[in-house]
């Protein structure tokens, strides 16, 4: 996990949005590799092991297909380096690809598949119930299948979100009111924050 995601991270747990407190145990230049994470208001402590920061179990990546990567950063439509766009479950599979057509951006697998790991400070991997990150700070969010039609999951790539940028999914187009549809076809939404 790359240490600057910690600005980042939030407690996953059922209350206001609450910072977490990095306790690190071992740091290999700026990836943690093992240590805690702690939040102030519920007193919860959660692992950091291998690279991933274990916040409560998530739920696992689906096996539906993947969004093409080519794809993905169509849709997304960032330009320019710097900031996080998160991966969700299966979409977390693509991210070498991604991570070659978006230089200097780097990435947070949320619940991705056994086989993605850390590989910070590109992607940091990330387990979780929900999307344990701040309010509008990221770039992007990309649902893999299975989330991108769960209204929980969306609201969540909602919340994360910044104002004017884009959440993917894959799924049925999505009713979440901070979220203007920009298109659909195939299985597949793309719409920017409100």
């Amino acid at each position: 996990m790359f240490i600057e995601l910690t600005d980042h991270l939030r407690c996953p747990r059922d209350h206001p949005e609450a910072y977490l407190v990095l306790l690190p145990d071992e740091v290999i230049g700026r990836v943690v590799r093992s240590g805690h994470l702690g939040c102030p208001i519920c007193g919860a402590i959660f692992d950091v092991a291998e690279g991933v920061a274990e916040l409560d179990a998530g739920p696992a990546a689906s096996e539906a297909p993947v969004l093409a990567p080519d794809a993905a950063h169509a849709l997304l439509g960032l330009t320019g380096p710097g900031g996080y766009v998160v991966l969700a479950g299966s979409a977390a599979a693509g991210w070498p690809e991604l991570s070659e057509l978006n230089p200097g951006v780097a990435f947070v697998a949320v619940n991705p598949p056994s086989a993605v790991r850390d590989a910070a400070p590109v992607l940091s991997v990330v387990r979780a119930p929900l999307i344990p990150l701040k309010a509008r700070s990221m770039r992007g969010v990309v649902l893999g299948g299975g989330l991108g039609g769960d209204p929980a999951w969306v609201r969540e790539a909602a919340r994360v979100t910044l104002p004017r940028l884009r959440v993917v999914g894959q799924g049925p187009e999505p009713d979440v009111a901070e979220l203007d549809l920009l298109a659909s076809a195939d299985g597949c939404w793309v719409a920017a924050r409100r």
